[in-house]
């Protein structure tokens, strides 16, 4: 810092906070650090009793909290934010479009693990809407030696904080189950699945109902792969009771079997396999009357292309549990964080 007449201050960024206090109307801070001083400010600094400032003087090597949260945003950020004008140092990162955040928690600990930098996110794989705040950076210091950012910008791969679109996809959903097939009971599955895809734009252009034949079910597979369905949804015949043959439809069909459970509850006998590059989701009974479940979780990463493996799922197990709160904030809340 260097000392400075305030009429000479112009242009110059302030080093620390300036009270003003007015009794009976006012007492907080009328300049923040990290102001930089107009011409317009001169006579206010004056009133409040400042002839001189203290003010920040440039040296080699040194970046201003506002250059350096700059460096930090242009080395992290990825695609799909919008960025908030800088304010004391610090950015916002903003979500322009409805999507699936991207965090690299690797990568994130190691900058914040540097000291004197910070990087705040929300969970990786949130669902977002357009216009969330989905991170935010600064440095903690005013002033802060250059050599730290480069270090950043070495150790640090480069956008650890993107949005994935959210693409829409054409459903098919597979009812299966006698009681259904018959007659004996009304489907709930289909109504409550096409709600929830529904909500991302999605559109089910096949349901097929199949009796607890085994063959039943792979032919009404075979139908949803030949269609113009990119996601296969089957219902029913999720646990281990012996008459559930769906499972076993789907490792029949030849596509490949990710996971057959997950340690989600609710959720917890969710199968995933993908045959070529159209997944197929076997759902638990679970899906129909529970608000959100491990389908809630992994759809989204599903519909932003990701193709999800067995550790993407067993990763769940941390805050894998639902509270079944009464008022539900999915996504804003513990579960499958």
């Amino acid at each position: 810092m260097k000392t400075v007449k305030t009429v000479d201050a112009t242009g110059m960024i302030l080093c620390h906070d300036i009270t003003k206090i007015v009794p009976g109307e006012f007492k907080g801070v009328a300049f923040k650090k990290g102001h930089i001083i107009k011409k317009e400010d001169i006579p206010e600094l004056l009133k409040l009793g400042k002839d001189n400032l203290y003010v920040w003087e440039h040296k080699e090597g040194t970046l201003h909290e506002n250059d350096a949260a700059i460096r930090i945003k242009d080395h992290i950020a990825g695609s799909g934010l919008d960025f908030s004008t800088i304010k004391e140092g610090k950015i916002d990162f903003i979500a322009n479009m409805d999507g699936l955040l991207k965090i690299d928690i690797t990568e994130l600990f190691k900058i914040n693990s540097l000291r004197e930098i910070i990087v705040s996110t929300l969970h990786n794989n949130t669902p977002i809407k357009k216009g969330t705040k989905v991170a935010g950076t600064r440095v903690i210091p005013l002033v802060i030696d250059e050599n730290k950012i480069i270090q950043m910008e070495e150790i640090a791969k480069k956008e650890i904080i993107k949005i994935l679109p959210i693409k829409p996809k054409k459903i098919a959903i597979i009812t299966t189950g006698n009681e259904v097939f018959y007659g004996r009971i009304q489907d709930k599955f289909g109504p409550i699945l096409t709600k929830k895809v529904e909500e991302y734009g999605c559109e089910v252009i096949y349901h097929a109902f199949s009796s607890d034949d085994k063959e039943m079910i792979k032919e009404k597979i075979q139908e949803a792969l030949n269609s113009d369905a990119e996601l296969i949804l089957c219902t029913g015949g999720m646990s281990v009771d012996p008459d559930d043959r769906t499972p076993l439809a789907i490792r029949e069909m030849g596509g490949e079997l990710i996971t057959y459970g997950s340690p989600v509850l609710p959720g917890a006998m969710l199968l995933l396999a993908y045959h070529g590059k159209k997944a197929i989701l076997g759902l638990p009974g679970c899906v129909m009357h529970s608000k959100r479940t491990a389908f809630d979780l992994v759809l989204p990463r599903i519909l932003a292309d990701e193709r999800v493996n067995f550790d993407d799922i067993a990763s769940y197990g941390h805050g894998g549990l639902c509270l079944d709160c009464p008022v539900c904030t999915f996504p804003h809340c513990s579960f499958g964080k």
